[in-house]
């Protein structure tokens, strides 16, 4: 049987706006990488996942069509994109956090494109505590660092700080 339109529409619609609700924190982290990137990502992701359903459901038994083959590339692809945001400068590594993010944009994308929806809902929520609730954790626990010298930085990253 195959994916009704209403059907192919709500979740790419789902994949998008919770996609895009995780860009939206790090649009307010000032990050390279923000809403609408997170969204292409996630809506990427989910579109790619449907085609490999309808492909699958079209051509069943005349070819080779297997869903999870294109899933496994998705996240090859996703970190291609995500090894372009890490930048090394100095002894500073940025964007590490913000690549894994996209990651995670990826796989809800995914689980919205098979329809699961809790699953990718669920993700979306426990990203967006470890961006905010985590970050503000780690600044706290830095006053016991061994290292006096080094500052977590926006990523999270214990490096050295550059005092110029």
């Amino acid at each position: 049987m195959l994916i009704s339109n209403f059907d192919i529409l709500l979740n790419l619609l789902v994949a998008v706006c919770l996609g895009g609700l995780l860009g939206l924190e790090r649009t307010f982290a000032g990050k390279i990488a923000g809403m609408r990137t997170y969204a292409l990502v996630s809506m990427g992701s989910a579109l790619f996942v449907i085609i490999s359903i309808m492909a699958d459901t079209l051509y069943f038994g005349a070819m080779n069509a297997d869903p999870l083959r294109m899933v496994s590339q998705i996240i090859v692809g996703i970190g291609f994109i995500g090894a372009g945001l890490v930048w090394h400068r100095s002894s500073k590594i940025t964007g590490v956090t913000t690549a894994a993010g996209l990651w995670i944009s990826a796989g809800v994308g995914m689980a919205s494109g098979f329809g699961f929806f809790a699953l990718a809902g669920m993700v979306t929520i426990l990203s967006l505590l470890v961006f905010t609730l985590m970050w503000f954790f780690e600044k706290k626990m830095k006053r016991f660092s061994y290292n006096d010298n080094s500052e977590p930085d926006d990523e999270g990253d214990s490096l050295e700080e550059n005092k110029n």
